[in-house]
């Protein structure tokens, strides 16, 4: 008998480990017909790679037709552990290939690549994968193959092979500055290189703090990308009260003023909250000549815009509309006052003025906002040469890089219950993987080329 741990073998993280039939306690030794022991192999290429990056996972070494269990298992900073499995049958040369072999059931069915990262659930409910500490380190994915199908796996339970894949939200020499100069709070991130790079304002939602996982993506990508808080960071208010427009311009000032920042203008990218704040940056302010509109409103909601001498009040929530689902989670759809409602015409934010263009990435199974009604409000008042607009079925309220498995419901920082943010996995998954690169291209179209890092 033998057996070979983990190792890198031409670009691939390798784990093989001796498997034979299983014999009871006590068993007198294998009989007429036994299955010979065999080397199982499993391998992911490249075992290091990006976030938003695709990977290979093959299996090599089984009995043809054997029946087997794909797991994929990471823990993310809080300790909330994330799996996802696949039952898959090893074709007539005894291999298992995630690209090109159908998986028969499991957390996902058909072929998927990419199913064992993007199909990842929480062991407890209504939890978000969210990469926190984006330099410090990898998300390590565990992953494992098990003889026949196992529905639940415990300690007891011997995997046939296993193999870590790293998945990085930073490439190699991407640098991390925390930013806290003037008004303006958040992170820095620069690309290797003497630039000078596009820059991009990335933006989050109505949670607040600082969230920095899609800049690093970014940032690997070419982009100088300043992750941006504005509320509930650091010394920022705990609560946001208003959109004051000049916050937002000084720190769209304090990046091209980068000595490795390609101006004139930049990009901005948000969701949610702040897919409304980063369509009134590009309303008013010149220097945004890229803007990527992720499942946003085309109206200030809850919160009145200041800017200068112009104040746009905002269409009231409506909390008393809330719904409770099945599950405990608040369905916030009906929060929002229509924005077709003569009375909240005022409230519109003025996207006639928008000089660059504008990208708007929409999930039609967002239970969080109308994100389709009030893009195609926002479009109806916009120069057809000045927008492109993406619609995507069955995905819902967060979109994000590929890799980030889909997050239907979760608690947010200031709500008593968890929300219902909506989406079905498969369509969802879909939508993340073409809106990722469809957003690469948009940016790079309109500030330049972008230089990639490899791992």
């Amino acid at each position: 008998s033998w057996m070979r741990a983990g190792g890198l073998e031409g670009g691939e993280m390798v784990c093989w480990e001796l498997w034979g039939t299983a014999e009871p306690w006590g068993s007198p030794g294998p009989g007429p017909g036994h299955r010979p022991a065999m080397a199982a192999e499993l391998t992911v290429t490249p075992p290091s790679s990006l976030a938003d990056r695709p990977v290979r996972v093959r299996v090599r070494g089984l009995a043809p037709s054997q029946l087997v269990t794909l797991l994929a298992s990471l823990t993310d900073e809080r300790g909330v552990r994330f799996q996802a499995r696949a039952f898959y049958r090893a074709d007539g040369d005894g291999e298992v290939d995630a690209e090109r072999h159908a998986a028969l059931g499991g957390d996902f069915a058909g072929v998927w690549p990419m199913g064992l990262f993007w199909f990842l659930r929480p062991d407890a409910l209504f939890q978000r994968l969210v990469k926190r500490d984006v330099a410090g380190g990898p998300f390590r994915v565990r992953l494992e193959v098990f003889d026949a199908l196992r529905l639940v796996t415990g300690p007891e339970d011997q995997p046939l092979a296993a193999c870590t894949a790293e998945r990085w939200y930073v490439g190699p020499g991407v640098q991390r500055a925390p930013v806290r100069e003037g008004r303006v709070r958040g992170a820095l991130f620069l690309p290797p290189g003497p630039g000078p790079f596009p820059g991009v304002i990335d933006m989050f939602g109505g949670a607040g703090g600082l969230i920095e996982f899609r800049a690093g993506l970014l940032a690997s990508r070419g982009f100088a990308v300043l992750a941006l808080a504005f509320f509930a960071y650091d010394d920022l208010p705990r609560a946001l009260a208003e959109l004051d427009l000049e916050y937002f311009e000084e720190a769209a000032d304090l990046l091209l003023r980068h000595p490795k920042v390609r101006g004139p203008g930049l990009g901005v990218i948000g969701v949610s909250k702040g897919a409304e704040v980063a369509l009134a940056m590009a309303a008013f302010l010149p220097q945004v000549a890229a803007t990527v509109w992720i499942n946003g409103t085309a109206s200030l909601h809850g919160t009145p815009l200041l800017y200068k001498d112009v104040r746009i009040p905002p269409i009231p929530y409506y909390p008393e509309r809330l719904v409770l689902t099945e599950l405990g989670a608040l369905d916030n759809a009906s929060v929002f006052g229509d924005p077709r409602d003569p009375a909240h015409s005022g409230s519109a934010i003025p996207v006639e003025k928008v000089r660059g263009k504008v990208l708007f990435v929409v999930g039609e199974a967002d239970r969080n906002f109308n994100s389709k009604l009030f893009a195609e409000l926002a479009t109806a008042r916009m120069r057809k040469d000045s927008y492109r607009l993406l619609c995507y079925p069955g995905a819902g309220h967060l979109i994000e890089p590929p890799g980030s498995p889909l997050c239907s419901i979760s608690g947010i920082r200031g709500s008593p219950m968890p929300v219902l943010w909506g989406g079905e996995p498969q369509p969802h998954a879909r939508a993340q993987e073409h809106s990722w690169q469809e957003i690469i291209r948009f940016l790079e179209l309109h500030l330049g080329p972008a230089a990639s890092c490899q791992l």
